[in-house]
């Protein structure tokens, strides 16, 4: 099982994370005034370059044209481009064209709102034009797919994992509380967790105690299977 967190701010702290077992350090790149702990591309690129050679690094971007998140990709060299932002302003004609610009060493990771059966088809189109994906949860008023906080159907996201091809993330509210539960019920490739591992009151600072506690759930999930 994969385990993706974010969003980290600081070297430190992204480098502690992944001597605990994390796969995927993921950071968001870009500073857009959109979400919480938004780096600079340099120091998104210096968290790129820290990493043990075995852990992947994932760039979250708020852009909406493919020029601007290319020159993302070329700044700070992650190995999977993660598209956060809604559905109506980067389509599937923008991934599609994307994914034929990025290198082929880079995969690129489209965020899916989980919402109802129309999400199944949603994805089914997305995944045809991505190398993975991610479904979250959409709220309201809230820029871009995910950091809520909140689950969503999961019998839905079971059902987009049985239906596409690529290998999908679940994120939206998994804690350690839930992640188990998660992970039996939907098969995922990866789990993520955003919120829920945030320093209590904070949406900039991971807390790594609680990371350790959610990569322990995972494990022990797996020890008793």
């Amino acid at each position: 099982m994969i385990i993706q967190i974010y969003a980290f701010t600081d070297v430190e702290t992204a480098l502690e994370a992944a001597q605990l077992g994390v796969d995927h350090i993921g950071f968001v790149a870009g500073k857009y005034g959109e979400v919480p702990a938004e780096l600079s591309f340099e120091q998104a690129h210096e968290i790129v370059t820290s990493l043990p050679e075995k852990t992947t690094s994932v760039a979250l971007t708020m852009a909406t044209e493919v020029d601007e998140i290319l020159k993302m990709v070329e700044k700070v060299k992650p190995h999977i481009v993660h598209v956060s932002s809604d559905l109506e302003l980067v389509g599937v004609e923008k991934i599609r064209e994307l994914r034929r610009r990025l290198d082929k060493n880079i995969r690129l990771m489209k965020a899916i709102p989980v919402e109802d059966e129309k999400s199944i088809t949603v994805a089914k189109r997305y995944a045809e034009v991505s190398d993975l994906l991610l479904l979250d949860t959409k709220r309201t008023g809230f820029p871009g797919v995910g950091a809520t906080g909140f689950t969503h159907d999961w019998n839905v996201s079971l059902r987009i994992v049985q239906s596409v091809k690529i290998p999908v993330i679940l994120a939206g509210g998994l804690t350690p509380e839930n992640v188990q539960s998660a992970i039996e019920k939907v098969h995922p490739w990866g789990v993520d967790s955003n919120t829920s591992t945030n320093m209590p009151g904070s949406n900039t600072d991971k807390d790594i105690n609680l990371i350790a506690d959610f990569i322990k759930a995972i494990h022990s999930g797996e020890t008793q299977t």
